[in-house]
């Protein structure tokens, strides 16, 4: 099973032109086209957390459906983390991870059929915290490592460095610059593959609507299962 996994952090849908647009960031998603699309700051931080984008315009203009994560009926997710999927692909469990952190943080975790983990989550600003978060992270997933691909901002600056509590567990994949959309100069997102996850391709999304739609650039990997 070789799967299209995307990530992105969209800001609460406004672009560099400071104009909140959640039909945008759906046509950055559309020009994807991938199977599984994790993605960040989806909901707003303030009250009940309400979408910033909403549940009748991805039925309306993309062929995704929401994973059901949210725990109330205006958010997309769970502490900004939501995951969309195409038709037709088969989710099994799905699951909230707490993460420790000097603020709210979270990931989530779907199971596909045929035996593929996706773990999307936003990693804190604090490489102290980061690395307690990716701990949590290995130990949520625990049997299921092997077969996992986790998917997100992971906040990391430094090109090789910072993620030694996967080391052994997960190749860390960096597509390339991501961050500022302006002038992408950090690699904040990334993939993180299991043992037995095989890559065929990643990049980063620079044209189109992804050059002015999120102060982050999308990215994605093709992952197969291999065993």
């Amino acid at each position: 099973m070789r799967l299209r996994i995307a990530s992105y952090n969209i800001h609460k849908a406004v672009g560099l032109d400071r104009r909140r647009d959640p039909a945008r960031i759906l046509e950055v998603l559309n020009e994807i086209a991938a199977d599984v699309v994790v993605l960040q700051e989806v909901d707003r931080r303030l009250g009940a957390r309400p979408s910033a984008l909403p549940r009748f315009l991805i039925e309306q203009e993309t062929d995704y459906a929401v994973v059901d994560l949210a725990r109330n009926d205006v958010s997309l997710g769970w502490h900004g983390n939501a995951v969309l999927v195409r038709p037709g692909l088969a989710i099994g469990d799905v699951a909230h991870i707490d993460l420790p952190g000097l603020e709210p943080r979270g990931a989530v975790r779907i199971d596909v059929d045929g035996g593929l983990t996706v773990v999307g989550t936003h990693l804190g600003l604090l490489r102290p915290w980061r690395i307690r978060q990716q701990r949590a992270i290995r130990d949520a997933v625990d049997a299921r490592a092997s077969r996992t691909v986790i998917a997100g901002d992971f906040n990391e600056w430094a090109v090789r460095t910072g993620f030694e509590p996967w080391d052994g567990v997960f190749d860390v994949q960096t597509p390339g610059r991501s961050f500022h959309t302006a002038r992408p100069i950090a690699p904040l997102d990334r993939f993180a593959l299991g043992k037995k996850l095989r890559l065929h391709g990643a990049g980063v999304v620079r044209q189109g609507a992804a050059r002015v739609a999120s102060d982050h650039l999308p990215v994605w990997a093709d992952v197969e299962v291999s065993g």
